[in-house]
């Protein structure tokens, strides 16, 4: 069964490679779907800056608890003021491209 699923999945990213988006490993949740309001704000901000949600963020929203996390780590750095914001999207890109993420 489990490699059914796998299976399922490699072909299902497969297709959105083939059609040109970027891939998650795990599924994000539905807009609109999250269950839960600060998720769904933050979601919706994100849509209307940059056109659509983070995908990274779409999966943290499975969990709400675990998207509030990392908000709030992101939120704490920038109240901080310890990393600029030009060195945190260079911090962000090379994470992504170590993880093999297409940024």
């Amino acid at each position: 069964m489990k490699q059914r699923r796998k299976t399922a999945a490699v072909a299902t990213a497969a297709a959105r490679r083939a059609r040109g988006r970027a891939v998650a490993r795990i599924d994000g949740v539905d807009l609109g779907r999250a269950g839960d309001d600060y998720v769904e704000k933050v979601l919706a901000a994100q849509a209307k800056r940059w056109g659509a949600p983070l995908l990274n963020h779409l999966v943290y929203a499975r969990r709400p608890s675990i998207f509030r996390g990392a908000r709030g780590m992101w939120t704490g750095l920038d109240a901080s003021g310890l990393i600029d914001g030009k060195l945190q999207a260079l911090i962000n890109r090379r994470v992504a491209f170590l993880n093999r993420c297409e940024f």
